[in-house]
């Protein structure tokens, strides 16, 4: 046992070094194209992680006329205040909104406004996020009511924005892995090649087939595993020093999780390759 591992070893790093060039081009392509991977995983978990804050804190913002009268805004306070898919309100006075607007608006815009002219609302959260839209739907039509905005169409427009984003990181790192294992096929073939004869005689003398194919598959799960090494790091590097809002950014144990995925899926792309090599162009 001890002489086949060394062998095996001995057979496997032997090749690695031969073929050092194609080796380089088939571990790099698999480290580009798995940090690929990566990053649309994490893009995936940051967005799934955003999406669920940015609902949680979804506010639906019920606008009165300015010119709204008491009885108007008493009335859609009573039928907010009852509706149960309304968690809690807020009533913002028309000072308090001249005030925020006062705090977003360029001194220009903010200078023709007066007190009298802005609208009073309410500040409501509901008790689950799809609600908003029922809410928008029911008080749009209220007397008094101005307009009912909800974030709703921002949210779903940042969503489509980041699949999109998947999706080409995706398809580039589908093609860039097809290449790798391309790569990491041929690298085999022309290590058979190369040893045609000695594995000729190899069979001759008693050699098993898995004795002939270890290291040749031992080779591809080598570069798979380097690719997906460098990988790693690069995914890791990523999430560390690329900056984040506070809603996008992930935990140790999210990346963590991200980088077993890409560890794995290089050593199945090296071992597959090399394993496909071996059955397609070395008849043992």
């Amino acid at each position: 046992m001890i002489v086949y591992l060394r062998y095996a070893f001995k057979e496997t790093f032997a090749n690695l070094w031969r073929n050092r060039m194609m080796t380089i081009a088939a571990v790099l392509t698999v480290a580009v194209s798995l940090s690929l991977v990566g990053s649309a995983l994490l893009l995936k978990q940051s967005a799934a992680q955003a999406s669920a804050q940015w609902q949680n804190g979804t506010r639906v913002t019920v606008w009165m006329q300015p010119s709204a009268s008491a009885g108007e805004i008493a009335s859609v306070r009573s039928q907010l205040s009852s509706l149960p898919i309304v968690k809690s309100c807020t009533f913002f006075s028309q000072k308090a909104d001249y005030l925020e607007a006062k705090q977003l608006l360029p001194e220009s815009e903010f200078s023709v406004l007066k007190v009298a002219d802005m609208p009073t609302s309410f500040r409501c959260i509901p008790t689950v996020p799809t609600d908003a839209a029922t809410v928008q739907a029911t008080f749009s039509t209220e007397p008094g009511v101005y307009q009912v905005t909800a974030p709703e169409q921002q949210i779903r427009q940042m969503e489509h924005a980041i699949r999109i984003i998947q999706i080409v990181f995706l398809v580039l790192a589908g093609v860039l892995l097809l290449s790798a294992g391309v790569l990491i096929l041929n690298t085999i073939r022309m290590a058979i090649f190369a040893r045609r004869r000695e594995v000729s005689v190899m069979k001759l003398v008693g050699a098993t087939n898995w004795f002939i194919r270890v290291p040749y598959i031992t080779e591809g799960f080598i570069q798979g595993l380097i690719g997906s090494g460098v990988a790693m790091l690069a995914v890791t590097a990523l999430h560390i020093w690329y900056p984040l809002h506070n809603e996008f950014q992930l935990t140790a144990g999210a990346v963590w999780g991200t980088n077993v995925v890409v560890l794995a899926v290089g050593v199945v792309i090296g071992s597959l390759g090399s394993a496909l090599a071996i059955r397609r162009f070395l008849d043992v």
